[in-house]
């Protein structure tokens, strides 16, 4: 079912049936106002009459079958009129039928069956005679079918006109919508571009813009699996090359050269398989894909299994510096997340320190945040050049990663609401890394 339609039903019949209460209401009305002016001309028949009477000769005592035409008595048509005394004898009648008398016994309004007809009467009293004055119910019933026909006709089109008028104002008001499709129609399968659409509705700009956020969303997408497609491409032919190479150099040599042939292939091959695994976390990092599998670290625990998973042997070089009080709320990120952020820290710095010296990595925290301070004691890093430390592949010419671990922390931090900050100095680099702690 469109839209159009849905609406068009859901606000039509809301329409119809305010409309037909309202119709009720008013013919209701109508009715009640139609009967008492009906009555009101009974009585103001019977008193005509009893005006009338004043004027004529004196009635006989005995008036049975005395008759009166209905035009003597300037009675309206379609009534009967009766003059009778107080005992009960008919004076006078303005009518043949019906050939029943009308029951005068009771004074104001009263309904009776008179040859088997229903009639409404009006008795008045005055004098020594009582005037009594009635209509046919049936003719009352017709009289007003015709005024309510006559009343609901031009409801009933006024409210098929409002029901048009409806539906062509609901198509008008969804033209915007099909201007949005269409434009979307009209678009290349390849075109990222915003859409720029004039005199958009207020109420569908949010529409617009997400619509327009989605296409950006997508863009930077698309271009992030270029970048890393491409870096990829570049960075895996480097090794590639020099394994097919040491592996030609061992085919045709023998002896120490052949296995140092061999081992440098093997190198190759270790650093190709770090780089793919940090490629693939990346791209996990940068995605949608979920990390969390219930399992919850505190910030120590955080900081221990980052030691455990550093550079291999060399964690032994890293010295873990604890205050006396330390919060044991778990950090508010995946674990897997928290540990590989710190543990390229740590990597990076082991990379960068002589192997005579330590790395140290300090643990504080601060209301609920963790505060991670890895220190090195390396050459450092220009200061023009911090700000290229977190971008793909970027590496100066002292290092000797792939140079994708400061990005996957960047990105980390990006996604988990962490912060990073760098601090060179002359006796080494100092990272801070800070990290959300859950509410206990």
């Amino acid at each position: 079912m469109s839209l159009r339609l849905r609406l068009s039903l859901t606000l039509g019949a809301a329409f119809a049936l305010i409309w037909a209460l309202a119709a009720a209401w008013m013919l209701s009305d109508l009715r009640n106002q139609m009967m008492f002016s009906l009555d009101q001309r009974l009585v103001a028949s019977a008193r005509m009459v009893a005006g009338l009477l004043e004027q004529l000769p004196a009635l006989p005592s005995k008036g049975e079958g005395t008759h009166f035409s209905a035009e003597q008595l300037n009675i309206p048509g379609g009534m009967a009129c009766q003059v009778s005394s107080l005992r009960g004898e008919i004076l006078a009648r303005s009518h043949s039928s019906p050939e029943q008398t009308l029951e005068a016994a009771k004074m104001g309004f009263h309904d009776q069956m008179i040859d088997g007809a229903p009639w409404r009467s009006f008795t008045l009293a005055r004098g020594d005679v009582r005037i009594t004055t009635a209509d046919r119910q049936i003719e009352r019933e017709a009289l007003n079918m015709s005024i309510l026909l006559a009343a609901s006709v031009p409801v009933g089109v006024a409210l098929l006109g409002c029901l048009c008028l409806l539906w062509l104002g609901i198509g008008q008001g969804l033209a915007p919508l099909n201007r949005l499709r269409e434009a979307l129609m009209r678009r290349n399968a390849d075109s990222l571009e915003p859409l720029q659409l004039q005199s958009f509705p207020s109420e569908l700009k949010p529409l617009l813009d997400t619509q327009n956020q989605l296409f950006q969303r997508i863009g930077k997408t698309i271009e992030r699996e270029r970048r890393l497609t491409g870096d990829a491409a570049h960075e895996l032919r480097s090794p590639l090359t020099a394994i097919k190479t040491h592996l030609q150099v061992a085919r045709m040599t023998e002896g120490s050269a052949r296995d140092q042939s061999l081992a440098r292939a093997e190198e190759g091959a270790d650093r190709m398989h770090r780089t793919l695994e940090q490629l693939l976390l990346l791209a996990r990092v940068e995605g949608s894909l979920s990390f969390d599998d219930g399992v919850q670290c505190s910030a120590e625990q955080v900081a221990k299994l980052a030691m455990q998973d550093a550079a291999g042997g060399e964690r032994q070089r890293i010295k873990l510096q604890l205050p006396t009080s330390l919060s044991s709320a778990p950090v508010q990120m995946p674990a897997v997340l928290s540990i590989a952020a710190l543990r390229n820290l740590l990597d990076n710095a082991l990379r960068h320190t002589p192997a005579d010296a330590n790395v140290e990595l300090s643990l504080e925290t601060v209301g609920q945040r963790a505060r991670f301070v890895v220190r090195d004691h390396g050459p450092g890093i220009a200061a023009e050049d911090l700000q290229h430390l977190t971008q793909r592949f970027w590496r100066n010419g002292q290092s000797t990663g792939c140079g994708l671990g400061l990005a996957i922390v960047q990105a980390i931090v990006q996604r988990c609401a962490c912060t990073l900050h760098f601090d060179s100095r002359p006796d080494g680099l100092r990272v801070e890394l800070t990290m959300p702690l859950q509410s206990i």
